[in-house]
């Protein structure tokens, strides 16, 4: 058999880190949005700050969704074998229990938003 060169073209994403993560689904396919959100404020300007988001979306059909699932029980898990078992930082417990005592909407804490 004749063997034939092929030339590939990887376009590299750019990388960032995820401060938010929505996903939804429909009957087809389920959508990760993760979000990188940056205030940028410069003191020495009157303008009002500017807030920077960031997308990346991934969609998959339902049964690569699932396999996506396991794939990141499985890498939990071995990170937890390696390094500990992955804890809530007490920074985040103390600010929940602060948060509760006042009435606060905790769940909003844990995933802040830049929008007032």
């Amino acid at each position: 058999m004749e063997q034939k060169n092929l030339n590939v073209s990887v376009n590299e994403g750019d990388s960032f880190f995820c401060h938010e993560l929505s996903i939804n689904y429909n009957p087809l396919q389920f959508v990760f949005d993760f979000k990188s959100i940056t205030p940028r404020v410069d003191v020495r300007s009157k303008q009002s700050p500017v807030i920077h988001i960031k997308h990346n979306v991934v969609m998959l059909d339902p049964f690569h969704a699932k396999r996506m699932l396991e794939l990141m029980a499985k890498v939990v898990n071995d990170y937890e074998k390696d390094f500990g078992k992955i804890v809530k930082p007490k920074a985040i417990e103390k600010m929940e229990k602060k948060l509760a005592s006042k009435g606060d909407d905790v769940e909003k804490a844990i995933a802040p938003t830049y929008f007032g």
